[in-house]
């Protein structure tokens, strides 16, 4: 039988012709004088319909769930409609049917709501990838990524692809290396961004480059994030920012807009350092209010000595009264990130009134309230203050957090709502403990803001800024890019001042250094999350969701067991040898 339609093809106007369908078993009914079967492929849904007196019936009683079928009949009206399914008004009346493959029965129902645990489902993810709603969502990835390459394509980028075997120059995440069996004791890495091909091609006159880059971090995973990922990477010649924000606004706006979702343009703007006050994040949420107040002066050698004492007082205030145990549930979630405790303040109650005077009181809640905070101003109304006195940037890291939780717990995050913005102006430089010493805050190839290049000479380079910037959405990062350095000079003092030795850097960036000696263009670039676009698109907050064999957040893969074993053949080709003490 060869199919004419797809299951969730056929209306009224197909009433009375002969068609032919193939898919899976969605559901088997014998009412005794009837067996109705409907039959499911990635359109949709059918009902194939067999009369006792269908030669076909005795047949048809025999099938079960996703047993693989092909069904041949003439399309007639349901006496008794569907409206639920686009195919609800007809059924086909089967005078032909063909067992193409039987099936076991499945370890979890094959249906949206599934209630089966994700490990399972991931074990057997070929069956879970079969729920419609994964189906759903492959397709508005397939739609995204031909949207994505229609729109660059208009703008004259070319599409290359760059080498997956790299050398290995880690910044920020570890690398996935892979030995090499024909240069024993030496390593590929696998590419966690192809920042320096896409940078050399703009030396080789490219001008505009795209690709969907796989790319691989060995990082910490969580439920937006996965160890290999696919990037949207662009790096285009002769730019400055204004050029890269309106090509990457048009094609975000093209982008949702092909799903119904309009985003006004321009998208708003925040410098990293208003991000951080304002929200303690650099990918803030913005759908919500609860920003942060800093009443460190407020203060000042008040009566509370926790406050009094502390380098820096900051708080949010939530319009909503929390109980006692809500609020107790949210100090132990504050303890989690690092600070010793969580000061709190309601119109009827408070856990640090007590220490000070009407005055100082009266100074914090006018400092709290200074956005119109209900309630903050004049002790009335349903809100609940949380303050933290600790280091400056732990405070503000940790109240976002909790801004973050608080409106998790009230339902605030509406997965149809789109909050774009900017964040710009990043520090070109952080200061790591661990390493004792500055590390770029994004990569070495950051160019710096121009009127801080004079504080490249070394004295304070927590002030220099960077021509970085991201564009986040509902408290994801969705992309981030910078305008490159293309001076040689200015490249080789940046590695400097990240303490690279210069026999390592030789080493490590050699190859880039000698293409900057040979005419290379101003130029900038950005890199967009690829399966955060797609969340975001399908409204869920699991990345696993939208990636057809995705990793756990132990990067484990349950269905082929990876990563595996391999035999002590392969390993002794590789020169490698495993000492597992």
């Amino acid at each position: 039988m060869k199919r004419t339609h797809t299951c969730g093809e056929l209306r009224i106007e197909h009433i009375g012709q002969t068609v032919t369908l193939c898919g899976w078993v969605q559901r088997a009914r014998d009412l005794g004088g009837l067996i109705f079967i409907d039959l499911r492929d990635r359109a949709g849904i059918t009902q194939c319909l067999f009369n006792t007196d269908n030669p076909l019936a005795g047949e048809a009683a025999q099938v079960r769930g996703e047993w693989c079928l092909a069904v041949t009949g003439t399309v007639r009206e349901r006496s008794s409609k569907n409206k639920n399914i686009p195919t609800g008004d007809i059924e086909l009346d089967v005078t032909g049917l063909t067992v193409l493959s039987r099936a076991q029965t499945p370890p979890f129902e094959i249906e949206d709501d599934c209630k089966a645990n994700e490990l399972l489902r991931l074990e057997y993810r070929y069956l879970d990838l079969r729920r419609p709603v994964l189906q759903h969502n492959l397709a508005v990835r397939h739609r995204a990524m031909q949207t994505v390459r229609r729109y660059l394509d208009g703008k004259g980028f070319y599409e290359i692809e760059t080498p997956m075997l790299t050398a290995s120059t880690p910044e920020g995440s570890r690398d996935y290396i892979i030995p090499s069996r024909l240069h024993k004791g030496k390593f590929y890495a696998l590419p966690q961004s192809p920042q320096q091909y896409k940078q050399l091609l703009m030396v080789a006159g490219m001008d505009k480059y795209f690709q969907f880059a796989r790319c691989a971090r060995d990082e910490d995973l969580r439920a937006d994030r996965q160890p290999d990922f696919t990037q949207i990477d662009m790096e285009m010649s002769f730019v400055d920012v204004e050029d890269v924000y309106t090509l990457a606004e048009g094609m975000i706006a093209g982008l949702f807009g092909a799903f119904g979702i309009e985003i006004p343009l321009p998208l708003p703007r925040l410098t990293w350092h208003e991000a951080m006050e304002r929200y303690g994040s650099d990918k803030p949420d913005t759908r919500f209010g609860f920003e942060l107040r800093d009443l460190t002066e407020a203060t000042r050698g008040c009566g509370f000595g926790v406050f009094a004492n502390a380098p820096s007082v900051r708080c949010i205030v939530v319009d909503h009264e929390f109980t006692r145990k809500e609020i107790d549930a949210l100090t132990e979630f504050v303890k989690g990130l690092g600070v010793k405790g969580l000061a709190w303040h309601k119109a009827e109650s408070s856990s640090f009134a007590k220490f000070l005077s009407e005055d100082e009181l009266a100074a914090i809640l006018r400092v709290a309230g200074a956005n119109g905070a209900p309630g903050a101003q004049d002790g009335g109304g349903k809100y609940t203050l949380f303050a933290i006195a600790d280091e400056d940037g732990l405070v503000k890291t940790t109240l976002g957090a909790l801004r973050l939780e608080c409106a998790r717990k009230l339902d605030l995050l509406k997965p149809d709502q789109y909050n774009f913005l900017w964040i710009t102006e990043f520090p070109m430089f952080e200061y790591s403990q661990e390493e004792g010493r500055f590390v770029a805050q994004h990569h070495p190839f950051t160019g710096p803001m121009e009127e801080d290049i004079p504080l490249l000479d070394g004295k304070d380079l927590s002030k220099v800024r960077s021509k970085a910037y991201d564009m986040v959405c509902n408290g994801y990062e969705l992309c981030s890019g910078s305008i490159r350095i293309h001076d040689a000079g200015v490249q080789a003092k940046v590695f400097d001042l990240l303490g690279i030795p210069e026999d390592e850097m030789q080493r490590r960036f050699g190859h880039m250094l000698k293409a900057f000696t040979y005419g290379v263009p101003p130029h900038g670039g950005i890199g967009f999350g690829f399966d955060r676009l797609v969340m975001l698109l399908c409204q869920t907050a699991n990345i696993r969701d939208v990636v057809a064999f995705p990793k756990t957040q132990s990067a484990v893969e349950p269905m082929t067991g990876c990563p595996s074993d391999v035999d002590a053949k392969q390993l002794e080709e590789l020169g490698i040898g495993l000492d597992m003490e």
